[in-house]
C-alpha cells in the first residue's frame, strides 16, 4: 500500500512497514506514550497533572512523548481561558480513536499472569479501567450518574442501556457521590473489599443513593489471568 511522501513528515525512528499496526507503533510505541494518551483520554490535563498521574515518567522524557504526539496530530496544546490561563494537553479527535485500542490492550494486559500485588494505580489509570472492565450484563437495567471525588479530582460516571460514560468533572445532578482514594475505590470494585468496612473506617464516604454505590462495585469483574508457560508444559 503506497503512502504520499509530505516534505514535514516527522524524523522518528520508524518500523518502515505499510502495515497499519506498524504504522500506529511508529506514532504511539515507544515506552510511556500509550500511558500518556491513557491519562488524556477522559479529558485535558496541565503537564504538571500528567507528571503527577505517571510518577515513573521523567520530565524531558514526557515532554519528548508530548512532542511527539502533537507533532504526528494525535495531540493538541491550547490555553485555557482567563482567570485560568494555563497550557494544557489534550487529545484531537483521531487521538481520542486511541480510546478503544487502550482499553483492549487493558483488558488484554489485565489477564497477565505476571502481574504483580505490589502494583499501583494511578487515578485515571482506574477511572479508565472502568470503560475497560465494565460489564453490561452485570449492569442490566441499572441507570444511574455517579460523582466520583479522588483527592481534588472529580469525575462523572453514568451508566445506562448497558453502557458507561467516564468523564472528568463533576456531573450536574450525581444520584450518588463517592469520596475516597485510587486505592480504596480499586479495592471495593476489583479486590472484594466491603462497603460497610470502608465506610466504617472513614476510607470513603458517600451521599446519595447506596444501593446505586453497591450496584456499581460489581460492574468490573476481572477475567481469569492467561496461563503461564510452565502450566501448559504440567497439563
Amino acid at each position: 500500500m503506497a503512502t504520499a511522501k509530505t516534505k514535514d513528515a516527522p524524523n522518528w525512528r520508524r518500523y518502515r512497514d505499510a502495515c497499519g499496526a506498524a504504522q500506529g507503533l511508529d506514532l504511539v510505541g515507544e515506552r510511556w506514550t500509550l500511558l500518556v494518551v491513557r491519562e488524556l483520554l477522559l479529558g485535558p490535563k496541565r503537564f504538571t497533572d500528567l507528571r503527577e498521574g505517571l510518577p515513573g515518567i521523567s520530565s524531558n522524557i514526557l515532554a519528548d512523548r508530548l512532542e511527539t504526539l502533537e507533532t504526528a496530530g494525535v495531540m493538541r496544546k491550547r490555553t485555557l481561558p482567563a482567570p485560568a490561563a494555563s497550557k494544557v494537553y489534550e487529545l484531537t479527535d483521531w487521538g481520542l480513536e486511541l480510546g478503544p485500542v487502550v482499553e483492549a490492550l487493558g483488558r488484554w494486559g489485565v489477564r497477565s499472569p505476571w502481574r504483580s500485588e505490589e502494583d499501583e494505580i494511578g487515578v485515571d489509570g482506574l477511572m479508565v479501567s472502568f470503560r475497560t472492565m465494565f460489564d453490561p450484563e452485570a449492569a442490566g437495567d441499572l441507570e444511574a450518574c455517579y460523582e466520583v471525588v479522588l483527592g481534588d479530582q472529580r469525575f462523572g460516571l453514568e451508566v445506562g442501556n448497558g453502557t458507561i460514560r467516564v468523564y472528568r468533572g463533576a456531573p450536574d445532578d450525581p444520584d450518588a457521590r463517592i469520596e475516597t482514594d485510587a486505592a480504596t475505590l480499586g479495592a471495593l470494585v476489583y479486590e472484594g473489599r466491603e462497603l460497610d468496612d470502608a465506610l466504617s473506617s472513614g476510607d470513603v464516604e458517600i451521599r446519595g443513593d447506596r444501593s446505586a454505590v453497591e450496584r456499581l462495585t460489581g460492574l468490573f469483574p476481572l477475567p481469569e489471568p492467561a496461563l503461564r508457560s510452565s502450566d501448559y508444559r504440567q497439563g
